[in-house]
């Protein structure tokens, strides 16, 4: 079976270490009622990026433990979003969020979000170990939004000095298309036929 950690396309930005997937699925409340099918159907090597906002913390804690059990046991690795103290006290194998958020805190994986040149100073500056950048292509979380486009995310790629995900209306599909290495999806993930993988041919 693919493994999620490569993909052959021409790419200049630094590679992602071995035990870091390519390839990322984002939870959130329109796709919770699919995580655990997902994450059975995905190639080995993936990662779940926990966000889930729209649970109380009881909730939303007692939910990570069961989708991180889960994802653990198809062999993905899972982030946490949130400081990376609380990442680190929830067992999670990073923290993911804004860059003023990942500032502070132990040492542990961060992927920050990027939206701007800004905002890639500023996960410089938090010391993330890689970087979300989006919205790449037109999304359904922010219909009519402005997008960055393959172009401009490659020229925000090319500045991170980190490896750089793109994120977005990201599909399998369009990430072989844009030769887009590291990418994450919310609804692209499951929403995609298993035919689809494995990523790479």
């Amino acid at each position: 079976m693919a493994r999620c950690y490569s993909v052959p396309v021409p790419n200049r930005q630094p590679p992602l270490p071995p035990i870091w997937p390519n390839v990322w699925l984002v939870s959130d409340a329109r796709n919770d009622a699919m995580l655990e099918r997902v994450l059975a159907r995905l190639p080995r090597g993936c990662g779940l990026i926990f966000r889930h906002y729209h649970l109380p913390p009881d909730q939303r804690r007692a939910r990570f433990r069961k989708l991180a059990r889960a994802a653990r046991r198809h062999g993905h690795r899972v982030v946490l979003s949130g400081s990376a103290r609380e990442a680190k006290a929830w067992g999670a194998g990073g923290a993911y969020g804004a860059p003023l958020r990942l500032a502070r805190g132990p040492a542990i994986p961060r992927l920050a979000t990027v939206h701007s040149l800004r905002e890639l100073a500023a996960a410089r500056r938090a010391r993330a170990d890689a970087v979300l950048i989006s919205p790449v292509f037109p999304t359904r979380s922010h219909p009519g939004a402005s997008t960055l486009g393959p172009l401009r995310f490659r020229l925000l790629a090319a500045r991170a000095q980190v490896p750089a995900i793109a994120l977005g209306g990201m599909t399998p599909r369009r990430a072989r298309a844009f030769g887009l290495q590291h990418w994450a999806a919310i609804q692209g993930l499951t929403e995609t036929p298993t035919g689809l993988f494995p990523l790479h041919s």
